[in-house]
């Protein structure tokens, strides 16, 4: 991988990182506190996120999107905004995560974490230009039962846009991104990853597949040329331990390259998937400075003059 991970102290927060970390505190814990759990089996919660996301992309000045469907009966929307190239429009970047958290669970890390994260990005990145489309989109139904399976919010939308010849050149999906730790042996791995990667839980990870593997190096790239913040990226065969346990899974099924930007969930956090995962586990600072790296990702990913 190109670049090499920061391993210096920490500045203070600047101003406008300040700003993001506030926000994504308060989009957690409208998402994990206010509303809390949020799937098929609590449909007044999951259409209340719903609207939380609509109704801040609406006060960032976006048209929403709705892209609608039903999962076991159940009525499911997806949500989309986005902001037109300007040299090259067919082009398509997706920046994505998903609101549903799993049933038992208020889903503060997973997933409210990547959805302030996206809301962040967006209101980053609202109003400026790019060569290319900038698309956000906030899936359903990631968690079970749909994971892995046609239901799934972001595999209705990575196969309808296969229908429409969508030309996505990237997607980035968010996924469990706030949970930081210092202590040494904090991390895991699957095998045999733990001979090459560090053991302390302080960095966000950059996954793809085989296929994705020129994303995944221009993404850690970008990075960590704007951001001061750890950071580690793999490109693996897509049927190893969590490489494709997210949406990003979706658009490989037709034939995109897409990546996953995360914290590695249940390889370093304790909380996952339980009752637990509540928005005072977040570490809002860090996050914010992942946040707006990722930004940064998004622009040198937008614009074409930036490939490598």
């Amino acid at each position: 991988m190109l670049g090499k991970s920061y391993s210096g102290r920490f500045l203070p927060l600047t101003e406008k990182e300040k700003h993001i970390s506030h926000n994504l505190h308060t989009h957690v814990f409208m998402l994990a506190d206010e509303i809390g759990e949020r799937n098929i089996w609590r449909p007044q919660k999951l259409n209340a996120a719903a609207a939380y996301i609509e109704n801040t992309w609406q006060e960032q000045n976006f048209i929403v999107q709705r892209q609608e469907y039903a999962a076991r009966n159940v009525d499911s929307v997806n949500l989309i905004i986005e902001i037109p190239g300007t040299v090259l429009p067919d082009q398509i970047v997706i920046v994505g995560a998903h609101y549903d958290s799993v049933q038992g669970s208020p889903g503060a890390n997973d997933n409210g974490s990547g959805v302030a994260a996206l809301l962040e990005i967006s209101r980053l990145l609202g109003g400026r230009k790019f060569d290319r489309t900038v698309r956000f989109v906030a899936f359903t139904n990631e968690e079970p039962p749909f994971f892995l399976g046609r239901q799934m919010g972001s595999r209705v939308y990575a196969s309808r846009s296969r229908s429409r010849k969508d030309n996505i050149v990237g997607m980035l999906s968010l996924e469990t991104m706030g949970y930081y730790s210092e202590i040494p042996d904090s991390q895991e791995y699957p095998f045999p990853f733990s001979f090459f990667y560090p053991h302390t839980a302080n960095f966000i990870g950059f996954v793809g597949n085989l296929r994705s593997r020129q994303l995944v190096r221009q993404s850690l790239h970008a990075f960590r040329r704007h951001t001061q913040f750890p950071s580690e990226g793999t490109s693996a065969p897509g049927w190893i331990t969590g490489i494709g346990w997210s949406d990003h899974w979706s658009f490989w099924r037709e034939g995109y390259r897409a990546i996953m930007v995360t914290d590695t969930a249940f390889f370093r956090y304790a909380y996952y998937h339980t009752r637990q995962d509540t928005p005072e586990k977040i570490d809002y600072n860090r996050l914010a400075r992942v946040t707006g790296g990722l930004a940064e990702v998004v622009t040198e990913l937008a614009n074409a003059n930036n490939e490598r």
